[in-house]
């Protein structure tokens, strides 16, 4: 069997339609790549395209992981890939306005500098509002899933709850900063409202694709760190039943779901963290030592909770 063949069998039962949009945001990724080697400009020091990339990798797994929980809805699934089609239009129109604006050379989110620009961020705030809302309901029907494997039954609630929460946090960008308000108090009208970097303005230095400011806070840390919970916990799930074969202990279903939970509590105390990091306006690759000490910390808690896991009986 070839490997296209295997992934069609293993997927069949999966959402149809969230499963095509994934693959043809990972060929769009593709595409974006090759849009940063030919069009060399930026926007607020990163290649306009990176952004659009940004969006298909991670839009690609989000509607992957969908793709797959829809399918192991006992019951709702109608109504659960309802939803998820909504979910897929709605992104699918975002993504749209968020190329068109790139192609452009202006700002997709916060800016507010032209009426043109204005409607349409307005518009892309309306759609965020109703991709939150359905899958907040989405999270709802997931905790009907049964699952014979108990890690998998907690890592798929779990994952779907942090992803909500994660999607949550956003909110946090729009808030106009501090220069924003003094603008609007002095009769100013600025061109951008809201921000994800705090303690600075936008588009300083960042890492590599990510742009994740390397000066200052940036709350798209949480925002991303809390979605891909969705596809984190799952993952740990399947990593641990592929270790079973190799170490005894975890073929217990009890002992890896406990895993699983720490897991899951030590993934919420990392976007707490970072949530607090960011808005300390401190960047992720310069952490004081109050940052330290809470990660070192998280880190010591769920290795003695895991090593306390696996030894009970």
């Amino acid at each position: 069997m070839t490997i296209l063949a295997d992934a069609a069998s293993r997927t069949r039962g999966w959402h149809r339609p969230s499963a095509v949009f994934a693959a043809v945001l990972g060929a769009v990724a593709v595409l974006c790549v090759a849009a940063m080697l030919v069009d060399q400009r930026t926007l607020a020091g990163a290649p306009i395209w990176a952004k659009p990339f940004k969006f298909a990798v991670s839009g690609a797994l989000y509607f992957a992981t969908w793709s797959w929980l829809v399918s192991l809805l006992p019951r709702f699934r109608r109504t659960a890939g309802w939803l998820t089609d909504f979910l897929v239009l709605i992104f699918a129109a975002e993504y749209v306005l968020l190329t068109f604006q790139a192609a452009r050379g202006r700002a997709s989110h916060f800016n507010i500098a032209t009426p043109q620009d204005e409607l349409i961020y307005n518009v892309m705030g309306k759609m965020i509002i109703g991709l939150q809302a359905a899958t907040l309901a989405l999270t709802v029907l997931v905790l009907f899933t049964k699952l014979e494997d108990r890690a998998t039954f907690w890592a798929v609630r779990a994952g779907a709850v942090l992803s909500l929460a994660g999607i949550s946090l956003g909110i946090l960008m729009t808030s106009p900063s501090a220069q924003q308000l003094a603008q609007w108090r002095t009769g100013g009208h600025p061109d951008m409202v809201g921000a994800h970097t705090v303690g600075l303005d936008d588009g300083g230095p960042g890492l590599p694709i990510l742009g994740w400011s390397t000066v200052g806070g940036d709350l798209r840390i949480p925002h991303f760190v809390g979605m891909h919970a969705l596809q984190a916990l799952p993952l740990l799930a399947i990593g641990l039943l592929a270790l079973a074969a190799r170490f005894p202990r975890l073929r217990d279903d009890v002992v890896r779901a406990r895993l699983v939970l720490i897991g899951a509590a030590a993934y919420a105390g990392l976007i707490a963290l970072v949530t607090w990091q960011a808005l300390r306006a401190q960047s992720i690759v310069h952490p004081d030592a109050a940052t330290l000490a809470v990660a070192a910390a998280l880190v010591t808690a769920a290795g003695l909770g895991s090593w306390a896991a696996v030894r009970v009986r």
